[in-house]
């Protein structure tokens, strides 16, 4: 006896995908800086010192004396000798005339005028101590100084990006397929 026996033989479809993958490339340039930095202005004001030296005392210590100084003490020692000369004859003067009082006026006057007054020994320095004045005014100093700030620029640079899309392709690798047979088969 025959049995038709049906066969089924199936052939899936096959799909195919090729995928191109998207590329994005980014570069980023350094950005670009300046600085300058301009000079600073300074100016500077100087006061000379000065410096007094003042030795008039010790000249006159030494009877170097200027002119007008000279005459001036000359002049006061001259006045002050005729004075005591005058006041010593007048003294001498009112001595005499009064003779009867005294012991002996004329001994004593006589003795008086022979003799001069006997000097004085004894060290004495010329010029004096501290017979140089000295007197100092600093010098002044004014310094100005104007500084100027730095002068910074900076520039960003955008970044640089370059993308290439991706693709994908789907297409049929292997069509499905169905064969049916029917197969008469004895038993």
């Amino acid at each position: 006896m025959e049995i038709p026996q049906i066969r089924m033989h199936s052939q899936p479809a096959k799909i195919q995908i090729q995928t191109e993958s998207a590329q994005l490339h980014m570069s980023q340039p350094s950005g670009d800086l300046t600085i300058r930095q301009p000079k600073a202005e300074i100016s500077m004001r100087t006061k000379q010192g000065k410096l007094n030296i003042d030795q008039s005392q010790a000249w006159e210590d030494m009877n170097l004396l200027s002119a007008k100084k000279s005459i001036a003490k000359n002049a006061q020692a001259g006045e002050q000798a005729a004075a005591q000369g005058t006041a010593r004859r007048a003294r001498q003067g009112n001595a005499l005339m009064r003779i009867e009082n005294s012991a002996d006026p004329i001994k004593a006057q006589a003795m008086e005028n022979a003799f001069s007054e006997q000097k004085r020994l004894g060290i004495t320095f010329i010029p004096s101590t501290f017979a140089v004045k000295t007197s100092y005014e600093p010098a002044d100093l004014d310094i100005q100084v104007q500084t100027h700030q730095p002068v910074i620029e900076g520039r960003a640079n955008k970044p640089m990006m370059q993308y290439t899309p991706g693709s994908i392709e789907t297409s049929l690798a292997q069509r499905p397929e169905l064969t049916i047979e029917v197969i008469n088969t004895k038993i």
